[in-house]
């Protein structure tokens, strides 16, 4: 036979191989084996070089020809299967089930961890309020006591907007703002918002989330503010967190502390399964706020009396998140990565 002829019985050989073809898997296979690079019609075309001078024109124009046709067979035939498909699924379809919604999105985790907060001390009689995030050096440093040459006041740390305009490093100016428009005690509030500082790695974000919690009322003392702080830590991550206390120092607080939880990854143990916990970097404590007693120059800057009782505490919420979910980059929050967020619905 020649080569010729044997391109011409190419496709009534695929013709009949398509009548048996039912699935577009089983449809796939016939075009690999007509159509690939190893296929029928590569295996003649691979013959051309033994042809003369004088045969190849015709037999080139009969090969295009050819693959023309071949290429028609088998649209055709994909054509009938997708159809016979949408058929069979109209055929199957049931017009009263419920249709599929779109996904509507879900809460941020930031704003889950800080509403369960909010709500934690809503509970305990707290107000939430809010403040702009735009403040004066007044508000942000001054009133809290920061000194004139306070590292914090640098342009490294404090993004300014102006001259004694800065962009909040801190949520604790609400305190502040909220005494001076109460006037006295008591006073009860937390208050979430945004923050900003000149920080970006794993652990840093130029735009953060804080919480910041102030009460002023009669008697108020450390034992108030652990059993306070205790309250809310145990009821972020279980019942069984240890809480303590560690000296610390802040300007607008005296005396001041930093406040730990054991470990909610080892449970306080400071290893897993003999391995140092990495997460607590195998101490069994994780620091996840920093508070104190109110200093008497933050009373007499916001209009109280210097006598006045009261405690102070602010938190990171991303670092609450990122404990409580197993978050291990901070920068995830702010991606806008559908992967990450999704989780949160």
């Amino acid at each position: 036979m020649s080569l010729i002829n044997e391109l011409d019985s190419l496709g009534e050989k695929l013709k009949e191989s398509l009548a048996q073809a039912g699935t577009l898997p089983e449809l796939e296979e016939l075009r690999i084996a007509y159509m690939g690079r190893k296929g029928f019609l590569a295996g003649l075309m691979a013959k051309l070089k033994d042809l003369s001078a004088e045969e190849r024109p015709a037999f080139g124009q009969k090969a295009n020809e050819v693959k023309e046709s071949l290429t028609a067979l088998l649209d055709g035939r994909l054509r009938e299967l997708k159809a016979l498909h949408e058929d069979a699924g109209l055929a199957s379809f049931d017009p009263s089930l419920p249709g599929r919604l779109p996904w509507q999105g879900s809460l941020h985790a930031v704003t889950l961890v800080t509403r369960e907060i909010c709500a934690i001390y809503e509970r305990l009689g707290y107000d939430v309020v809010t403040g702009p995030e735009v403040e004066t050096d007044f508000y942000n440093f001054e009133a809290l006591n920061f000194p004139h040459d306070h590292p914090a006041r640098d342009m490294q740390d404090t993004l300014f907007v102006g001259d004694k305009i800065v962009m909040r490093t801190h949520t604790s100016p609400v305190e502040v703002r909220t005494m001076l428009a109460r006037k006295k005690p008591p006073v009860a509030i937390v208050s979430p918002g945004k923050v900003f500082r000149r920080d970006y790695d794993i652990t840093h974000s130029p735009m953060f989330h804080q919480i910041e919690g102030l009460l002023v009322d009669e008697n108020m003392s450390l034992c108030d503010l652990r059993g306070t702080l205790a309250y809310m830590c145990r009821s972020l991550f279980g019942q069984t967190v240890n809480v303590r206390f560690r000296p610390s120092f802040f300007p607008f607080t005296e005396p001041s502390a930093e406040v730990d939880i054991s470990c909610i990854m080892c449970n306080g143990i400071g290893h897993i399964k003999g391995e140092p916990c990495r997460v607590c970097k195998a101490t069994g404590w994780l620091e996840i706020l920093g508070c104190g007693m109110t200093d008497p120059n933050v009373f007499a800057y916001s209009g109280f009396s210097r006598e006045s009782n009261g405690f102070a505490f602010g938190l990171g919420v991303e670092r609450v998140a990122m404990l409580k979910y197993g978050i291990g980059d901070l920068r995830l929050f702010f991606e806008n990565d559908m992967r990450f967020l999704q989780q949160f619905a």
